[in-house]
């Protein structure tokens, strides 16, 4: 019988849950390590994706990663002491672009696995 026992045991999906979370938030420590000017764009969510983080390094070099919410995203942001804007208020940085331009030109546009975000 199970209305004894103290804890219940852990669903299978929270521990990588709980990995996926310390890989994101490693993945988005480092970006802001070993780049110059980073910044933090808080995406909204849509019908097809959920809410996240953009960051942009003064280059327009960006990564993007999924994130519970808009607060959640901003607290990240502060946590790495890097500034946050809403890209439905301020917009892409033209910076992004340019870097996304410079890089079709360099892979000879044959590389579409990234979504141009501008």
């Amino acid at each position: 019988m199970a209305w004894f026992r103290r804890r219940k045991p852990a669903p299978a999906g929270e521990a990588s849950t709980r990995e996926a979370r310390e890989a994101t938030l490693a993945h988005l420590k480092d970006f802001v390590a070993t780049r110059v000017g980073v910044e933090a764009y808080v995406e909204p969510a849509t019908t097809v994706t959920p809410t996240t983080v953009m960051l942009v390094a003064t280059d327009g070099e960006w990564t993007r990663r999924r994130v519970p919410d808009p607060r959640t995203a901003a607290q990240i942001a502060r946590d790495l002491g890097i500034p946050v804007y809403d890209v439905q208020r301020v917009g892409y940085p033209q910076r992004v672009r340019d870097w996304n331009a410079r890089q079709r030109l360099r892979h000879g546009d044959r590389d579409r696995t990234t979504i141009d975000p501008a």
